[in-house]
């Protein structure tokens, strides 16, 4: 499948724009959100790992010691951060610029990959799963946090009406099947942890065939 370049720029724009303001929009979220990426980082085995879409660089706190880390985002805004964040934790990871949708790596380069909140704001997510599938080893996971769309007919139907005004302002989709889309992509869900009540906010993790 070929990349929308309109999308993308977009998406990047957007992205580019929110970067200096990040973290302090994602305050609140955040106190939420770090007991989650501390249980999906328990998770990963490595010990070369693949992290799509590390904008400031939340996940780095929880990176296990041991991994070869190479971390990849589509904005230059987000990965600068990202990079001060790294020195300022003395974390070692390989911070480059780079597009989910058209991965530059070779097939069965990584033994995990991880994405925190990304397909949400990825224009073709089954385009990104399905590099993450061809560069993930045969065996290996990939294991993400994301938001979905409600299986409650009112709510998501709500998120649906939304999801237009959201994506102009944040570049992020509320109403995403990211679960059938791991199905779709050629992984094989080994499971889905329902984070939340309500079944919006999900750990997913998905291994790639033998």
């Amino acid at each position: 499948m070929a990349i929308n370049t309109n999308a993308t720029e977009r998406t990047r724009a957007r992205y580019e724009r929110i970067a200096p303001l990040y973290d302090c929009i994602e305050t609140l979220a955040e106190r939420r959100h770090r007991l989650w990426r501390k249980r999906l980082w328990s998770l990963v085995e490595g010990p070369r790992v693949l992290e799509v879409g590390v904008g400031t660089g939340k996940n780095m706190s929880y990176y296990p010691e041991g991994m070869e880390i190479t971390a990849i985002d589509l904005t230059p805004g987000m990965l600068e951060r990202a990079r001060q964040r790294a020195e300022a934790l003395n974390v070692s990871v390989d911070l480059r610029l780079g597009d989910v949708q058209a991965l530059d790596f070779l097939d069965n380069r990584f033994d995990d990959a991880v994405a925190t909140f990304v397909f949400c704001s990825v224009p073709d997510p089954l385009l990104g799963l399905q590099e993450l599938e061809r560069v993930v080893k045969p065996g290996g996971h990939v294991l993400l946090l994301e938001h979905v769309r409600s299986a409650n007919p009112v709510v998501g139907a709500l998120m649906d009406m939304l999801n237009p005004l959201v994506v102009r302002i944040m570049g992020a989709n509320i109403n995403r099947g990211t679960v059938e889309n791991v199905r779709r992509s050629g992984l094989h869900l080994d499971r889905v942890e329902n984070l939340d009540a309500a079944g919006i906010f999900k750990l997913i993790v998905a291994r790639k065939g033998a």
